[in-house]
């Protein structure tokens, strides 16, 4: 951020006389710092920014200082300025903050706050946090933020805020908690010994105590008034007629003595003031370029102002930058519509060139959002448009979506068809701030006003930015879309439960249709998105790189959500290259994260494993959304690796992040891998209760795309704890084909198995889904071997180590457990990659060492006959005795003998104690 406008918000006002005006506040100042915040609150002119600047001269603390105006409304600016005034203490303070502000994906300003606290409490030393103006903040969104800051506030942090009005904080529950110093009005106002040293010792009076009485009760303790008679009265011999002709109420008495300050001021000064009055913050240079043709350099009029006492405030040491006090700076522009210019379309025009000769100055200083502010308070149509568009970025892009929006918002519809390229902008304007309704009408309005345009570059240009809004508003659409999706599929799953086909099956399908319609509607938006991309992408001019970059990066994303990895992949590929030609960091963050993802995809972990890495060298210390998924990535591949020490180091770090940045789907898919860990601990308990906690926060938020991954982490759970009956179920009811040959297996159903495997293996191959493919082999493989085709498991088994050798796949083949060990066995029998599957097996020793968790093949005492046999796989299918007795033709008494002739062979005491060991001995 410039740093020549932020020393016009952040600055310590200077104490302005030697001596200690009201030492009886300076010490309730003092005894506040114990406590959260001083609320200093008083009408204007009552000496609230004097008096603080007064106390911060002795208080020994360092102080930063925030001067606040309307703009602060939006938090993201009123954010920046925070961390540039905590930078005035602590150099470094907050910059990873600014890059987030200025990400395409936005985190919520709760979650930056609470970056930005825990960064405060790494400082030392206690310090002063000043807010000047408070009474400009009307926003809810920014109230929220600072009840947020005030309600997590460190304890080296004291708070003061300097208002005119009552701010819409939690004051109440501040003074209940003894957390809250006031100064209000009453305790403000100078009694007459205040009266007398500011008169006499700073003003250079020489008053009587009479009459300093007399002023002190005519202006009831009000400094402005005081300080404003005092100015007068430099021009009157007789102080005493003076003060007897000084009364009646404080807007009245001010606005004669404005007038009174005015005439007494050279002529030059009197226009340098009026003229100047249009600024909020003044220098030399932009009082000199609003004059033209000024009589003396505007600094050392500035420098005049300040030595006089004329309402003028120094923003920075350097005495740079000033300011008008606010009252003052509201009566002279009264003064200047008011001035000689007869005509009310001459006051019109005189007041619109000033803002116009301003607004070119801070454009030619590199200060594009002052110059549009001034740019529209002078009707300057042409000017405020081009400077909204930007060289390279949008303004609105560059932290002024509120005064963009609220500009665009001011115009005629007649205004915008003249210029198409402002409908263009309304549009991306509302995308930004998240505001999907009424987007296509604009757009729709810009390609009626361009009808009939000649087809030049720059209209070719303005279609591609209609597309590119377009995608944005679908990417927008998806993203707000309802969330009762899962409501309904959970309801119509309950009632589908064990029912026949009558009326009320029929009035489920009531359910099933606009779930349906939601899932369409899902998918029209993401195949929108392609489709406005790559238009945008044809169309765009091809310096126009900031809007082709994120085209290009929502291009990847629809690709990739639709399964299309190979045009994803191109499309993150372009973004890249734009994004590192214009120093887009954050694309080139995103584009890299989706890099990564589909490197993962196709198998290529050690590629993979270089783009999450780079994410987080590119990120630093940013708690961004890709830093959160790049943590997880490397999780997942360091899982793979057999690394599960530093697995779980990344998947906490993940973790950390997701609940600090409030990415809610990225905490599941935390959640859901770190069960995935659990189990291989053997922490089956431990892996239940973290998806229990998964399947919650995916209810109670309706994120629909999680629920996939966590039913499958749940069969595979069940399948561990032995509960064949709910793993089948919950595989049957969420269509999970993997899930159900994992437990058609664990029911000793190899057939059913390889009937689903086998379609699903062409499917995958097919949709040129390399991971996918990749997991139904290995699984393949496993259940040819227990079918008892070993020469189709061993080739298959071939094929699936070809493909994991380069990315050093392990984990895939450790958690198929015992089949996995003797179907591993026989490949190595027939000389296949002798050296892979070495150290496959030498992982399987560990494990078997380590966690016991493949306990040694213990002989049993007994083999099982052929009929037990038959007997013990029908229970792994969950039959009763009764149904084992039907499926059998076998009385219920020889089936009950039967069981217990299998439990006293396998040593176990229980059907499912009795399933698990006979899959440890290889039976099922």
């Amino acid at each position: 951020m410039n740093m020549l406008i932020l020393s016009t918000k952040i600055y310590i006002p200077p104490l302005r006389t030697k001596v200690v005006l009201r030492p009886r506040l300076i010490e309730r100042l003092n005894e506040g710092l114990h406590r959260k915040l001083t609320l200093i609150s008083a009408p204007a002119g009552f000496g609230k920014t004097t008096l603080v600047s007064e106390w911060i001269a002795g208080c020994r603390r360092p102080v930063a200082w925030l001067s606040l105006d309307e703009r602060d409304n939006d938090p993201a600016r009123l954010l920046k300025y925070l961390v540039a005034a905590l930078q005035t203490i602590a150099a470094n303070i907050g910059e990873g903050v600014l890059t987030m502000l200025q990400s395409p994906q936005p985190l919520p300003t709760e979650s930056i706050l609470t970056i930005l606290l825990n960064e405060i409490t790494t400082i030392q030393d206690n310090f002063v946090l000043v807010f000047d103006d408070f009474h400009v903040i009307d926003a809810k969104p920014t109230n929220h933020a600072l009840t947020f800051l005030l309600e997590h506030l460190p304890p080296q942090i004291h708070i003061v805020i300097i208002t005119r009005e009552e701010p819409n904080l939690p004051l109440g529950r501040l003074r209940v908690r003894g957390q809250l110093t006031e100064l209000r009005g009453t305790d403000l106002r100078f009694n007459s010994f205040e009266a007398a040293g500011f008169l006499n010792q700073v003003m250079g009076l020489n008053l009587s105590s009479e009459d300093i009485a007399a002023l002190e009760t005519r202006t009831e303790g009000w400094i402005a008034g005081l300080q404003l008679a005092a100015i007068s009265m430099h021009g009157h011999k007789d102080a005493a007629s003076f003060i007897q002709s000084f009364t009646g109420s404080h807007h009245f008495v001010l606005d004669y003595l404005v007038e009174e300050v005015l005439q007494n001021q050279s002529e030059s000064v009197q226009t340098f003031l009026l003229r100047t009055s249009i600024l909020d913050r003044l220098c030399g240079p932009l009082c000199d370029a609003v004059l033209i043709d000024p009589s003396s350099s505007g600094q050392e009029t500035l420098k005049y102002l300040e030595r006089t006492n004329l309402f003028i405030v120094p923003l920075d040491n350097e005495r740079r930058w000033y300011r008008y006090h606010h009252l003052f700076a509201d009566l002279l522009r009264q003064r200047l519509h008011q001035s000689t210019v007869s005509s009310t379309e001459g006051v019109e025009r005189s007041v619109a060139e000033l803002h116009q000769r301003a607004s070119v100055w801070y454009e030619d200083n590199g200060l594009e959002i002052e110059a549009f502010h001034h740019a529209v308070v002078s009707n300057d149509i042409e000017r405020a448009a081009r400077l909204v568009e930007g060289e390279g970025m949008p303004l609105h892009l560059r932290g002024a979506v509120a005064p963009v929006l609220n500009w665009l918002e001011s115009l005629p519809a007649e205004v915008m068809d003249a210029r198409p390229s402002l409908w263009v902008m309304y549009a991306s304007v509302l995308v930004v701030a998240g505001k999907p309704t009424g987007i296509e009408q604009k757009l729709q309005a810009a390609e009626a006003a361009m009808q009939g345009a000649e087809p030049d570059d720059k209209t070719r240009d303005r279609v591609g930015l209609i597309a590119a809004t377009r995608a944005a508003l679908a990417a927008l659409i998806i993203a707000g879309q309802p969330t009762a999706i899962e409501q309904k599929l959970q309801a119509a799953e309950a009632a589908l439960q064990g029912t026949e086909p009558d009326d009320k099956t029929n009035d489920l399908i009531g359910y099933i249709a606009p779930i349906r319609v939601a899932l369409d509607f899902h998918q029209h938006q993401v195949e929108a998105i392609i489709a406005e991309s790559r238009r945008a992408l044809e169309f765009l001019h091809p310096e126009n790189l900031s809007v082709r970059t994120a085209a290009a990066w929502m291009l990847g994303v629809a690709c990739q959500l639709q399964g299309d990895r190979a045009a994803a992949s191109q499309a993150y590929n372009e973004a890249l290259f734009y994004s590192q030609a214009i120093g887009d960091n954050n694309i080139t963050i995103m584009a890299t994260i989706g890099l990564g993802n589909l490197a993962e995809a196709e198998n290529r972990l050690y590629m993979a494993d270089q783009s999450y890495r780079r994410v987080l060298h590119l990120a630093g210390d940013l708690p961004l959304p890709a830093t959160c998924e790049a943590h997880l990535g490397l999780a997942r591949l360091c899982y793979e690796w057999n690394d599960l020490d530093d697995a779980l180091q990344h998947v906490q770090q993940s973790i950390q992040l997701a609940r600090q940045i409030e990415n809610t789907e990225g905490f599941i898919a935390c959640e859901v891998f770190l069960a995935r860990l659990k189990l291989a601990h053997g922490d089956v308990t431990g892996a239940a209760a973290t998806l229990a906690k998964a399947a919650q926060s995916v209810r109670k938020h309706n994120i629909l795309n999680r629920m996939t991954e966590i039913d499958a982490a749940q069969v595979l759970t069940l399948l561990h704890q032995g509960n064949l009956t709910a793993a089948a179920h919950l595989a049957q009811a969420h269509e999970l084909p993997i899930s159900q040959a994992r437990v058609h297996l664990a029911q000793g159903d190899t057939s059913s198995a390889l009937v689903v495997l086998e379609p699903l293996r062409q499917q995958m191959y097919a949709k040129g889904w390399v991971d996918e493919r990749f997991k139904v082999m290995v699984l393949q493989a496993v259940a040819l071997h227990l079918h008892g085709a070993k020469d189709k498991a061993v080739e298959h088994i071939n094929d699936a180590l070809t493909l994991a050798e380069p990315g050093g796949f392990i984990r895939i083949f450790v958690d198929e457990g015992l089949p996995m060990v003797r179907l591993l066995s026989d490949a190595a029998a027939h000389g296949i990659k002798p050296d892979y599957v070495g150290k496959l097996m030498a992982v399987f020793e560990e494990e078997q060492k380590r966690d016991d968790k493949l306990p040694p093949v213990i002989p049993l005492i007994e083999p099982l006959s052929e009929r037990e046999l038959q007997v013990l796989k029908l229970i792994a299918q969950g039959l009763s005795n009764h149904e084992i007795s039907g499926r059998l033709f076998l009385a219920l008494s020889s089936v009950k003998g039967h069981n217990r002739n299998i439990f006293g062979k396998l040593q176990v005491q229980r059907r499912t104690e009795a399933v698990a060991r006979a899959r440890e001995l290889g039976l099922l």
